[in-house]
């Protein structure tokens, strides 16, 4: 059996709680905490689909 954690797409850490995510260009992006998700949009506003892409 093969364990596929997912890590934050910011620090490296282990996401362990889900919800902090992020749709992008890229593709879905996941985040350990509100801080990393938070940062991450700072720096990488013009990455984001518009609102109507997003569902």
């Amino acid at each position: 059996m093969t364990d596929t954690k997912k890590v934050c797409d910011l620090c490296g850490l282990a996401v362990e709680t889900p919800g902090f995510t992020l749709k992008t260009k890229d593709g879905d992006k996941a985040f350990c905490c509100e801080g990393c998700k938070g940062i991450y949009q700072l720096l990488n506003e013009d990455q984001f689909l518009p609102e109507s892409d997003r569902d």
